[in-house]
């Protein structure tokens, strides 16, 4: 098949139903490109779509995928080139449809797990990453366990709803923890920034499909779910996997690893440890059963790390258990609200309001005097800015939507990029550490390098915070941008009503961050303004804090996608810092997932498949 992208119809030739294509319309512009008669198309169909807002008439753009009744019609040099896989002086916009089937590791087709001879894999979490992960080990046959802390979708959505509502937190039931992970209250967002050379997305988007996700999100440029249809998709994907043989507990919460000494003279004192060096192996799984209290043992030698970035108590369990890791950079910063209405006539202009474009998003950046960066993180058009602590007597704010996005207002996290550098530290900030992670910091010998749990004590430190400042009720700290930028509290709302619930606290956010992450806001938010018309109203209302960007440490693995220190433990997804969405999330838990296989069956890692993963953002 041939692939053609940059095919523009007007407004006038599309159907009315967004989710219809005109096909006919698409066929005779094909058939131009190609120098064919549009009898010689036996089949086009459309692989992406996008809208073109720019210019004063409206756009479609289209990429599309055309099968030939017979190559033997083709009559340009375009069309030939493109039927030669791999001809370089084929234009970007004719090329050969590529092969995008999920293709597992061959060994395993067909293979019975009994005759593996090992235990069965372990997958800890039942986010994206941790779903993908157990689904294609169960599509290979390997009959995996899924370890989850928190509860069913339904029963977490009710939980969830108990803090937004009553302002009553259930520390393993809510926004972070249980079935779905945190992308299930989000805006669903299915598009990434990673690369993509076997097409895993595509896997990721049509288990959706089959789960019941609507099938516009194979074709839209920007697709999304949104989190009532996210709810069904993961009840179906788990009925999948309980059908192919795997297994999912329910508030099951990992308290210990069993491991076995491997050569304790070589890890490594500075730098990151080679896999070579390998100094322990899994034997075993502790488990608090979270319903009758008791602990068990599992025997497993295999298992997924998928924790998502809040499982702050296992990360430092993992710590203690010497798994190397080490801190990373992520953002903190605020959810900021506009009407929906000035971001759709920003953006679209006079298109603004037509039904096929929808809510208007935007993404920003800015590049401050003080070297700080600050940009748009997972914008929410037409959604809810929510609560999302999963601790107790902590403030932490996320966005959501709805699939229809018709909420009255936009909401993005406005926020700073940290170093480890400006995380606190052990030697100089003892007392934050004991009182963060509950007993006293562990001292590692190696100096060089910020402590790998010092971001967490950074995120808790400001959440506490912003708890104090909502009124310590679970209200969040809230600011008009004008009074923001201006350097006074707020005592009035304006003509934006913020949606977070329980509630917002008006006042001065102004110690809320570090002063350098206000100083750069304070600076962006007029910016901003000059790049989207109306982003500086006064009356939008910031609402803190927003810390939950991204995992405050990373969980290194070797090309075999294993711990670099600790084998048979697959570090994946969001927590290990190998995602950043439910898409890449998805994607790192299939590649994942094909390791566990390989690793059981003794296979080596194709060079396709290697473990340093991208993150990917929203």
């Amino acid at each position: 098949m041939i692939r053609l992208s940059e095919l523009k119809l007007g407004l006038g030739a599309l159907p009315l139903d967004p989710l219809q294509h005109p096909i006919e319309a698409l066929r005779a512009q094909a058939a131009q490109v190609l120098g064919v008669n549009v009898s010689d198309i036996a089949a086009l169909t459309v692989f992406k779509r996008s809208f073109d807002a720019r210019k004063a008439d409206l756009q479609a753009v289209y990429i599309v995928d055309v099968a030939l009744a017979s190559p033997s019609t083709a009559s340009s040099e375009l069309e030939a080139q493109a039927l030669a896989t791999g001809q370089k002086k084929a234009p970007l916009h004719v090329q050969t449809t590529p092969s995008m089937a999920w293709v597992p590791p061959s060994p395993l087709v067909n293979t019975p797990s009994n005759t593996l001879g090992q235990d069965r894999p372990v997958v800890i979490g039942f986010g994206p990453c941790g779903i993908f992960a157990a689904l294609v080990l169960a599509q290979m046959g390997l009959k995996p366990i899924v370890i989850e802390r928190g509860k069913t979708v339904r029963e977490r959505t009710k939980d969830t709803w108990g803090l937004w509502r009553k302002r009553v937190l259930h520390p393993e039931s809510n926004v972070q923890f249980g079935e779905g992970g945190a992308g299930t209250f989000s805006d669903g967002k299915l598009y990434s920034q990673i690369k993509d050379p076997r097409f895993l997305g595509r896997k990721v988007m049509e288990e959706f499909v089959k789960a019941g996700a609507p099938e516009e999100i194979l074709f839209a440029a920007h697709p999304h779910i949104g989190t009532f249809k996210l709810v069904k998709v993961v009840e179906h994907l788990r009925a999948q996997i309980i059908a192919l043989g795997g297994e999912i507990r329910f508030q099951q919460r990992l308290v210990g690893i069993e491991l076995e000494p491997l050569n304790p003279m070589g890890a490594a004192r500075h730098g990151a440890p080679q896999p070579s060096a390998r100094t322990q192996k899994v034997q075993g799984l502790d488990i608090l059963d979270l319903v009758s209290g008791q602990t068990y043992t599992l025997p497993t030698q295999q298992v997924v790390l998928a924790l998502g970035h809040s499982s702050r108590d296992t990360f430092a369990l993992l710590h203690r258990l010497g798994v190397y890791m080490e801190a990373k950079p992520f953002s903190v910063g605020f959810r900021i609200e506009h009407p929906q209405g000035l971001i759709d006539r920003a953006r679209w202009g006079r298109h603004a309001g037509n039904p096929l474009l929808g809510a208007a998003d935007y993404k920003l950046v800015h590049h401050a005097k003080n070297g700080r960066a600050v940009y748009s993180f997972c914008m929410c058009p037409g959604g809810t800015v929510v609560a999302a602590t999963s601790e107790p007597e902590r403030v932490v704010t996320n966005g959501m939507s709805q699939y229809s996005r018709n909420e009255r207002n936009a909401n993005a996290g406005i926020v700073v990029g940290i170093d480890p550098s400006d995380y606190p530290q052990p030697m100089t900030d003892a007392a934050a550490f004991e009182w963060a992670l509950g007993e006293p910091a562990s001292e590692d010998l190696d100096r060089t390098r910020p402590h790998p749990l010092s971001g967490l004590v950074l995120q808790r430190q400001l959440e506490s915070k912003a708890y104090v400042l909502g009124g310590s009720n679970y209200s969040a700290p809230g600011q008009l941008l004008g009074d923001f930028v201006a350097g006074r509290p707020s005592t009035a709302l304006g003509s934006v009503e913020p949606s977070y619930q329980p509630g917002v606290q008006l006042g001065d956010l102004s110690t809320a961050l570090p002063d350098f992450a206000i100083q750069a806001v304070r600076e962006a938010l007029p910016a901003f303004g000059k790049k989207i018309k109306g982003f500086d109203l006064p009356d939008a209302v910031l609402t803190g804090v927003e810390t939950r960007t991204s995992s405050p440490l990373k969980m290194s693995r070797g090309d075999d996608f294993q711990s670099l220190n600790t084998w048979g433990l697959f570090p994946a997804g969001e927590g290990a810092s190998y995602a950043g969405g439910i898409l890449s999330a998805g994607v790192d838990g299939i590649k994942v997932g094909e390791a566990v296989a390989r690793a059981l069956l003794g296979l080596p890692q194709p060079a396709d498949a290697r473990g340093r993963s991208a993150s990917g953002g929203y």
